[in-house]
């Protein structure tokens, strides 16, 4: 190996830990404030770049019927938990009813855009801002329709309920997208050579797009009040509580995050890569790896865990191309040996 070879390895590793760092810091975003180990991170990523696939083909994408119906269990579930909550009598009625129609209406209002625009071949800009609309409504109705009302469980009974959302939702993408992969064109065709490398316009707005999104995930926890609200609650949910902060609105915007990483992530990776219905695992495992090595508790740590996944998986498979998978999930087992001995045992054991 030469440097010419080196510089294109660690080109390549830095542009897949871009990725692998937006990832790493949703999943850390969602365990943080909810406690939830979000192993469906990934799906958002496929169903980004599988969404705007079909949008390619002059097609309404099966996500706009998926959402659909997932905006209608939500809004039903919303509509009974808020009439009991209210008395189950008539005067909870219409509380009960704004309260479903609060849940229904912007996915509604998603899903007709998207059904109008779809056979029109809109261009790619707008193709693209349609599905991380799409994808990001996702988030808020997956956290009510499967974690709102388990969010007082213990961290393994979310981790199992995860676990069901994956297998959920890699089997729906089965159905609306089909087993075909998918290759997006490219946000800007240009090409420069600096030397041995050959920097694509891809690459360059990979690195701007996850750099601007880290900055401005920055500012919102910094500088607005729902940031500082989030950050309260992952401090102390009780507290957050009681201070008037509503845990489930929390969680909500912190699952709209997560599906605008995961739908941003989907449009950037979906160019460089085909992508297929059930690709979003492995690329949310790396996420996962980068969100351990940070101890799922410090954004900057993922940063810099997934650069490195990026970088190890990338002169993993140029020395050893049938095990970089295997290179790249061996990390995570020093890295849990270090934790474990740094922590001095478990709660229970003291």
């Amino acid at each position: 190996m030469d440097f010419s070879i080196a510089s294109i390895l660690t080109l390549d590793g830095l542009t897949n830990g871009a990725i692998y760092a937006l990832l790493g810091m949703g999943i850390v975003l969602v365990f943080t404030v909810t406690r939830v180990i979000f192993i469906p991170q990934g799906e958002f990523v496929a169903y980004g770049a599988l969404t705007l696939a079909i949008f390619q083909t002059g097609k309404v994408p099966g996500t706009v019927w998926l959402l659909l119906i997932l905006a209608t269990v939500a809004a039903l579930m919303e509509l009974v938990t808020t009439w009991r909550h209210r008395g189950g009598n008539a005067a909870a009625a219409a509380p009960a009813f704004k309260a479903a129609l609060k849940t229904f209406v912007i996915p509604a209002v998603i899903c007709a855009v998207s059904a109008w625009a779809g056979p029109r071949n809109l261009p790619l800009a707008a193709q693209a801002l349609l599905t991380i609309c799409i994808v990001t409504a996702f988030g808020p109705l997956v956290y009510r329709v499967a974690y709102q009302s388990l969010a007082g469980s213990s961290s393994l009974v979310l981790l199992i309920v995860s676990v069901g959302v994956h297998f959920a939702m890699t089997g729906l993408g089965l159905l609306f997208f089909g087993a075909e992969g998918f290759r997006n064109p490219s946000f800007w065709d240009v090409r420069y050579a600096l030397g041995p490398l050959n920097l694509s316009g891809q690459t360059i707005i990979i690195f701007g797009a996850s750099a601007a999104l880290i900055v401005l995930l920055w500012l919102f926890f910094e500088r607005s009040l729902y940031g500082k609200a989030l950050r309260a609650t992952a401090v102390n949910r009780l507290g957050a509580r009681l201070m008037g902060i509503s845990t489930q609105n929390a969680g909500q915007l912190t699952f709209a995050m997560a599906g605008l990483i995961g739908a941003l992530s989907g449009l950037l990776i979906g160019p460089t890569t085909t992508i297929f219905y059930d690709s979003g695992f492995l690329i949310g495992l790396k996420g996962f790896v980068a969100g351990v090595i940070a101890g799922l508790s410090s954004y900057p740590g993922a940063l810099l865990g997934a650069l490195a996944v990026g970088i190890i998986e990338s002169f993993g498979s140029f020395w050893a191309s049938a095990f970089k998978e295997v290179i790249v999930f061996t990390i995570i087992l020093p890295v849990l040996l270090w934790r474990s001995l740094a922590s001095g045992g478990s709660d229970e054991e003291h």
